[in-house]
């Protein structure tokens, strides 16, 4: 009997030495691996939080049902003259606004090839994600097709140096991407006419979207689009955290996913997506991009699109944050503050805020900083790991006059990133004039 309970012991003692050896490889580590497992057993004892992102505060001069009543598709137009002042970022740091695209000169020859009717891009290199690091593994995968061997450790150390924070914006890939040498642009509002142009062109194209993986459980997520096919209707995608499909003990051919999944979960990110090409590609991808080259028209067209889809779907809470986050991009905050606080009404997901902050800029520079501290408060009770909710709090906190409450969420915004340059300048302000 002895002799079998120790057979029995043996066998347990094993089988859990084989799931740690697999957890860390699989998260990149024992580091990686306990804080899965910090996380899961956090979520079995998870404090209720809402589903939703809070609704906004009422104002003062207009009861709040009333003031979205007064906001249509119809008053909120594309101007006429917009000048945009797109931020350009040192490489490898913490972007808070977009970086400065290429614009032509001249309009390039294009010798793009035409939309096949399918496509299979081949030459890259699969990552699973380790911990909280979707975008860098992502990135890396996105490299390695040009020869890039670059790891998303690597990445994820510049990007987001604590790996607790829950998310890198597109902006510091593309910071990371060209200061290795590449040719890199994020753009919004895209399409999947032009996701296919870049494909059958030999161009791998990164889009955020989101992932619902169980209800009411959905969350960021970046994709790498390496393919298609338009006889069934599928996306080939390398993925870093869905194996849907994947054979294991076999080389790795990616993820399919149906067209319609990618149009349903590809808005709630205004289109974003990400584009890496060399100097031999980079008329091709002009001639592609065209006119979107532009920030200013990108981000007319942008509004032009969000306007139509809140004509089309006016109780569509995504239509409503994008038409906001274009807005915010041109410069017109009012509008956009009105745009996102009928998107709140509507219903937003609970984690959409630990992803876009456009709704604390619209508040800010609108004034609204009961507003932004409410709203910043209400996302960082579901997490503490986003630097931006510090640093925006930080902004609202100081434009009400509480200097000392303040620096303290611009130091927590750095103890989150250290790179992040907006706290930085913010706290050091905050020195200077005291």
């Amino acid at each position: 009997m002895k002799r079998f309970l120790l057979g029995i012991y043996l066998i347990a003692f094993l089988i859990v030495v084989v799931l740690v050896i697999a957890g860390s490889m699989r998260y990149g580590g024992p580091d990686g691996l306990l804080l899965r497992v910090r996380a899961e057993l956090a979520a079995q004892q998870e404090v209720e939080h809402d589903l939703h992102v809070p609704t906004p505060l009422p104002t003062p001069t207009q009861p709040l049902v009333q003031q979205q009543a007064a906001t249509t598709p119809e008053n909120i137009t594309v101007a006429t003259t917009v000048t945009a002042t797109p931020t350009a970022q040192p490489a490898v740091t913490t972007v808070s606004s977009p970086l400065p695209s290429l614009t032509p000169v001249h309009a390039p020859a294009s010798n793009e090839k035409p939309n096949a009717e399918t496509v299979m891009l081949t030459g890259l290199t699969h990552y699973w994600q380790t911990w909280n690091n979707c975008g860098p593994a992502t990135l890396a995968m996105q490299l390695s097709y040009f020869g890039s061997d670059v790891k998303q450790e690597a990445i994820r150390r510049l990007l987001r140096p604590n790996k607790e924070d829950k998310n890198v914006n597109p902006w510091e890939l593309v910071s990371f991407a060209r200061s290795q040498g590449y040719n890199a642009l994020v753009r919004v509002n895209g399409d999947s006419e032009r996701l296919r142009l870049l494909l059958s062109n030999d161009i791998p194209v990164l889009i955020e979207t989101w992932l619902l993986p169980e209800p009411n459980d959905g969350m960021g997520h970046y994709r790498l689009l390496t393919g298609y096919d338009d006889t069934n209707q599928t996306w080939a995608t390398y993925d870093s955290y869905v194996s849907t499909g994947v054979k294991p003990n076999q080389p790795y051919q990616g993820v399919r996913i149906p067209f319609a999944e990618i149009d349903r979960f590809w808005p709630v990110f205004n289109h974003t997506y990400v584009v890496i090409y060399s100097d031999d590609q980079a008329a091709v991808v002009e001639g592609i991009l065209g006119s979107d080259l532009d920030d200013t028209i990108m981000w007319q067209d942008a509004l032009a699109a969000a306007e139509a889809a809140v004509s089309q779907a006016p109780d569509s809470a995504f239509a409503w944050f994008n038409l906001g986050t274009d807005l915010v991009a041109l410069g017109r905050y009012n509008e956009a503050a009105t745009a996102y606080d009928r998107s709140r009404l509507l219903g937003l997901p609970w984690r959409m805020l630990w992803y876009q902050f456009g709704p604390f800029k619209a508040y800010y520079e609108t004034g609204r900083y009961n507003e932004v501290l409410s709203l910043a408060d209400a996302t960082l009770r579901t997490t503490i790991h986003v630097e931006e909710l510090h640093y925006w709090r930080g902004k609202a906190l100081e434009a009400m006059g509480d200097i000392d409450t303040a620096r303290r969420a611009y130091e927590k915004t750095l103890k989150i990133n250290v790179h992040f340059k907006d706290a930085d300048a913010a706290l050091a302000a905050l020195k200077h004039d005291t």
